[in-house]
């Protein structure tokens, strides 16, 4: 069993919005430090960001517009805090307590992210889908009913009737859909919104490629500060964690779909 969300459901728009954040973060320093949040909801955008990285608003507000329209945006940017500063003062090292667990993905997991993905091709609007078995759950907004039912026809297809959706029905917040972006994989932190110095970005996406080329269950647990983890420097973690992210477009990109 599976739930996917797409790109315009308002929690990824906020996922979205914090991984354009840190993109910009990176074009301004090699290793930017930040962590962003975003509540967004009825016109209103709220974003705070705890950075060492220098923001004017007017970057914040474009990039909010370009993928939110046009909202309010409340933005609040802050100094990251000195001891996480200088935790990363002389080599890269783990910037957060972490337990992980990745899983490799099921056929159930890649069917359900191939049809969601089909799906906001044809209709890029605020959409969720669930695949239990033979149960296939399609809520999909902006699209007709009997047209989803052709391709379809098994399915159960908007239960309710046919809706809008975004974020003038529902409210968005960042890291909300973590089982749409993780399938069975665990974590106790958010992959979206942080610089790759943050376990809850470079763990996770290690241990989920590392399942998935293992085929195997793989768990790491890390402390704030540790210069190694599963054998390997912190910085060879945080390597391959930027070769993924890269080789997909960047913190957006990843966003919208997270690892599958």
């Amino acid at each position: 069993m599976i739930e996917k969300v797409n790109p315009k459901h308002p929690d990824k728009i906020s996922d979205c919005i914090a991984g354009a954040i840190v993109d910009l973060a990176y074009k301004k320093e090699d290793e930017p430090k930040i962590a962003v949040e975003v509540l967004i909801g009825h016109g209103v955008c709220h974003t705070i960001i705890e950075t060492t990285v220098k923001f004017e608003n007017k970057e914040i507000e474009e990039i909010i517009k370009r993928i939110a329209g046009n909202v309010k945006c409340d933005i609040m940017v802050v100094e990251q805090d000195e001891h996480l500063s200088k935790n990363q003062e002389d080599e890269i090292r783990c910037g957060d307590n972490g337990i992980f667990k990745g899983m490799p993905l099921t056929n159930e997991q890649i069917k359900l992210s191939k049809i969601a993905k089909d799906i906001y091709e044809k209709y890029p609007f605020d959409g969720k889908y669930i695949l239990d078995k033979d149960r296939l759950i399609i809520c999909q907004s902006n699209a007709k009913t009997e047209e989803l039912k052709k391709l379809y026809p098994k399915a159960i297809i908007n239960p309710l009737g046919e809706w809008i959706g975004g974020t003038n029905v529902d409210t968005g917040c960042t890291n909300r859909k973590l089982g749409s972006d993780m399938a069975d994989s665990l974590t106790g932190g958010g992959l979206h919104g942080k610089d790759l110095s943050k376990a809850d970005v470079s763990v996770n996406i290690y241990v989920f490629l590392k399942a998935q080329e293992t085929k195997k269950e793989i768990k790491l647990s890390c402390a704030i500060g540790d210069t190694e983890i599963d054998g390997k420097p912190y910085g060879e973690i945080v390597k391959i964690a930027k070769e993924y992210i890269d080789s997909i477009g960047g913190f957006e990109e990843f966003a919208k779909w997270g690892l599958f």
